[in-house]
């Protein structure tokens, strides 16, 4: 058990039997009452999050959650085996673990999982990934103009909206928490 002290923007804290990651939290003290915390949480496994808000002293128990780096392998039906860096095991996880990575995710990618009590809990990508477009409509003469976007597919499948004048083949980058176009890379 720790108090509210040991909070922090990204302790897992156990309550209720789940586990809510903590995203954003202040320490309050009001000129009048007791101190409180307010925080930000988010389920680890729903990925709901909440206001949460907590007496200063309070006791709060944190569970104990490891992150190490993986290599993305391949995906095995409805599972996506990666292997671990450091000793080479492999581990399989689950589609509804892996998420919307699972829209980023190439092969020998390098990605950090997160594990508690050896049980994934989820997968974290880089903030960018370099992804080439497999198939986009062609642009047209004149649609060299900065406004308007496309519908392209990458080569995961997943698609994205990209500027008129981006063709297929291209490298783009892409950000891994939104799917947004970044820009091309040459």
């Amino acid at each position: 058990m720790a108090s509210t002290a040991d909070i922090k923007n990204g302790v897992v804290l156990n309550i209720d039997g789940q586990l809510w990651s903590v995203v954003e939290f202040q320490h309050v003290k009001p000129g009048k009452g007791g101190a409180f915390v307010r925080t930000k949480l988010k389920n680890v496994m729903t990925g709901k999050v909440v206001d949460r808000t907590f007496n200063a002293g309070a006791k709060v128990e944190l569970e104990n959650v490891d992150r190490r780096d993986f290599t993305y392998l391949y995906n095995d039906g409805d599972s996506f085996v990666f292997m671990d860096v450091d000793n080479y095991d492999q581990l399989s996880v689950g589609a509804a673990t892996v998420g919307d990575a699972a829209n980023f995710l190439l092969e020998n990618q390098q990605v950090q999982i997160a594990l508690n009590n050896d049980n994934p809990l989820y997968v974290e990508m880089p903030a960018s990934v370099v992804l080439e477009i497999t198939y986009t409509e062609p642009g047209l003469q004149g649609d060299r103009s900065s406004a308007g976007t496309k519908p392209a597919t990458v080569e995961t499948g997943y698609e994205i909206q990209v500027p008129l004048f981006v063709e297929q083949g291209t490298k783009v980058k892409v950000d891994t928490r939104t799917g947004d176009y970044l820009g091309r890379v040459s």
